[in-house]
């Protein structure tokens, strides 16, 4: 009977033990909502990086049947937060950011969006966001760009960061 019990508890724990290895290892590229990066080395030296999830909008609209959804906070793609590195101490839009990791978070309020740069970057979506935790906020204006079926980042020499999904563009200055 020992022995019985002894066999299944080891085969009990390689079972968890190989579920949470099988885990660690997930193919992210295989998720729904795949990881992309975003990366430039920026007029001034300092190296903007953006690494995030592409939810697609497979003939959803945004804000109603996909986030972002006025007045609540989003992880600003799909999956894990997304997460915004910057190699110096810069400025977005004017306002001071020290280098660093941050969760990039949106908020969208009528017509206005606000991206919120939170110091807690390591986490899952928006769940455990924490407002004591923001470093900074930048308000900004969404125009209309042009249609992309997978939200995209684009980070260019001049410090442009640009968020396009579906035929919203929104962005900021690094500097």
């Amino acid at each position: 009977m020992k022995k019985i019990f002894s066999f299944a508890t080891m085969v009990a724990f390689l079972f968890v033990g190989l579920n949470a290895f099988a885990q660690k290892t997930e193919d992210k590229s295989k998720r729904p909502s795949p990881p992309a990066i975003a990366s430039e080395t920026i007029a001034s030296g300092a190296v903007v990086h953006i690494d995030y999830s592409q939810p697609s909008v497979k003939g959803r609209k945004i804000g109603e049947a996909l986030e972002p959804k006025e007045g609540q906070v989003w992880r600003t793609g799909a999956n894990e937060a997304t997460v915004f590195e910057v190699s110096k101490d810069v400025k977005i839009n004017g306002q001071t950011l020290s280098a660093g990791k941050y969760a990039l978070f949106s908020l969208v309020e009528k017509d206005d969006w606000t991206f919120i740069f939170n110091k807690t970057w390591n986490q899952w979506g928006a769940y455990d966001y924490k407002e004591a935790d923001d470093a900074l906020r930048v308000k900004v204006k969404p125009g209309k760009g042009t249609f992309s079926e997978k939200m995209t980042f684009t980070v260019n020499k001049n410090g442009k960061v640009t968020l396009n999904w579906g035929d919203i563009e929104v962005g900021f200055e690094v500097k």
